[in-house]
């Protein structure tokens, strides 16, 4: 997380609510919520503790952009001005939360849904298979979602696809202790 950046935005988002009316306590409201996320990321960085803060930084975020979306219609300011603003606010939330799941050590058990458990029992059995092959087992389930289960599977690293378009499989990765994680799959 780049200190500079934040104090940058927080003064872009100062400046902003400058041109609000002056009595006005959404100015004052996002100003203050503003100033709580640059000091809660200034103590997260300074602890390295991100865990005990985490829920009070989200917290704030998802304050601002409930004020933001309250003075985006009062005409006060540029509406694509506050949306530029709110975006880089989303942007900060999303690298710093990525970031810390990212930091999460690998050894750490996940859990899986059903769907994707299912998924993996089926791998497990055929080895290798296609998405139509899990439709005809999990019917109630569209294609994309399947898609989109593989997609997980394939960037948590668990499964490896193979080939392109309709000549797509997919497999359990080889090496890949996926059976101690999920423990339905023993």
């Amino acid at each position: 997380m780049d200190k500079q950046k934040i104090i940058e935005l927080t003064n872009k988002l100062y400046k902003q609510t400058l041109l609000f009316p002056k009595k006005e306590p959404l100015r004052y409201k996002m100003r203050e919520t503003a100033d709580n996320i640059l000091a809660e990321l200034t103590v997260w960085e300074i602890s390295h503790s991100s865990n005990p803060r985490r829920l009070s930084i989200e917290k704030e975020f998802e304050v601002l952009k409930s004020y933001f979306n309250v003075a985006k219609w009062q005409n006060w300011v540029s509406f694509f001005d506050l949306l530029k603003i709110e975006e880089e606010y989303d942007k900060i939330k999303g690298e710093l939360f990525f970031a810390e799941t990212k930091a999460k050590p690998s050894g750490e058990q996940f859990s899986l849904e059903p769907r994707k458990k299912k998924i993996l029992e089926i791998l497990k059995e055929k080895e290798k298979i296609q998405v139509w092959e899990v439709k005809k087992i999990l019917p109630n389930v569209s294609k994309r979602t399947l898609r989109r289960d593989f997609e997980f599977l394939l960037k948590q690293g668990i499964v490896e696809r193979i080939g392109e378009r309709n000549e797509t499989f997919y497999k359990i990765k080889v090496g890949q202790s996926v059976l101690p994680q999920c423990p339905t799959l023993k």
